[in-house]
């Protein structure tokens, strides 16, 4: 079982930018794929990012190409998501999940708060 806790959100104006992290623990983190998902009010939980556990495979909505960059530091175990040119639509909870590039997600994160304001 391996534990997730995301930090780094926080309000921003339009076009800004923040960077989450999400801490593991357990002993499995560096052998899976990571994902950032989000989920707006009113809307379902989307996928936002994901990267395998070497680093050399990534993926990323549309809605979110060429503006977010996923990372991972298997040592310190910790995944990590830079936004850049926020939109106030990017306004959700932000969550991580730990599992397979193949979107088995098993474990998740509490979550941590993103606003853009316009």
């Amino acid at each position: 079982q391996v534990q997730l806790v995301e930090s780094g959100g926080g309000l921003v104006q339009t076009g800004g930018s923040l960077r989450l992290s999400c801490a593991a623990s357990g002993r499995t983190f560096s052998t899976y794929a990571m994902g950032w998902f989000r989920q707006a009010p009113g809307k379902e939980r989307e996928f936002v990012a994901k990267i395998n556990w070497r680093s050399t495979n990534t993926d990323y909505a549309d809605s979110v190409k060429g503006r977010f960059t996923i990372s991972r530091d298997n040592a310190k175990k910790t995944v990590y998501l830079q936004m850049n040119s926020l939109k106030p639509e990017d306004t959700a909870v932000y969550y991580c999940a730990h599992g397979t590039y193949s979107n088995q997600f098993g474990s998740w994160g509490r979550g941590t708060q993103v606003t853009v304001s316009s």
